[in-house]
């Protein structure tokens, strides 16, 4: 195989790791690939539409993220202004 095509098979690997990845639910752990080189040019157009897609995704995160803290806040003022259900105060003289 020749070093051109090795450099295609290793970047279209980690592109597909990403895109795998992207759909995925649960959390991999990461590391940056190594030792790839410059990105072949016929699969620039695949990176640059995976890396928009995964700048959707951030923004969607970010968005349920802040949904969350929210909820959290809305929860939190509610026990807040609760009464409490037993004694506050020890009569300690009576």
């Amino acid at each position: 195989m020749s070093p051109d095509a090795e450099r295609r098979a290793a970047w279209e690997a980690v592109l597909q790791a990403f895109e795998a990845d992207l759909t995925a639910d649960g959390h991999a752990p990461w590391s940056e690939p190594s030792g790839l080189g410059p990105v072949p040019r016929e699969l620039v157009g695949r990176a640059s539409r995976l890396l928009a897609a995964q700048r959707d995704r951030i923004a969607t995160l970010e968005g349920d993220r802040r949904a969350t803290l929210d909820h959290l806040g809305a929860l939190r003022a509610v026990d807040a202004t609760r009464e409490p259900r037993g004694s506050v105060y020890l009569d300690a003289s009576a």
